[in-house]
């Protein structure tokens, strides 16, 4: 999805309030699934599918081994660090 318009990858992420809340908390530094869903207050479900597309835009990445089941963390990607620098800058949410 990066490679696209930035303005593509904007659009994807604020049509989502479960993607915006977990790119907002990634953007303050890596956490796993269960502490997103904790700080948030979204479901474990929801905040396990935004991370899941929004690793497939390449906007986070999964910072430990694929295989490893539990305590997985994840990080805001340089392109999602733009994605919300766009977002908050202009004032979409």
């Amino acid at each position: 999805m990066s490679d696209s318009d930035p303005w593509d990858d904007v659009s994807y992420v604020i049509s989502s309030r479960y993607r915006v809340e977990t790119l907002k908390r990634l953007a303050e530094g890596p956490a796993t699934p269960s502490l997103i869903a904790e700080e948030t207050g979204l479901s474990i479900a929801h905040v396990s599918r935004a991370l899941q597309e929004l690793k497939e835009g390449d906007l986070v990445t999964l910072l430990v081994s694929e295989d490893r089941r539990k305590g997985r963390v994840y990080g805001i990607t340089d392109p999602g660090q733009e994605v919300w620098n766009t977002i908050e800058a202009e004032n979409m949410l």
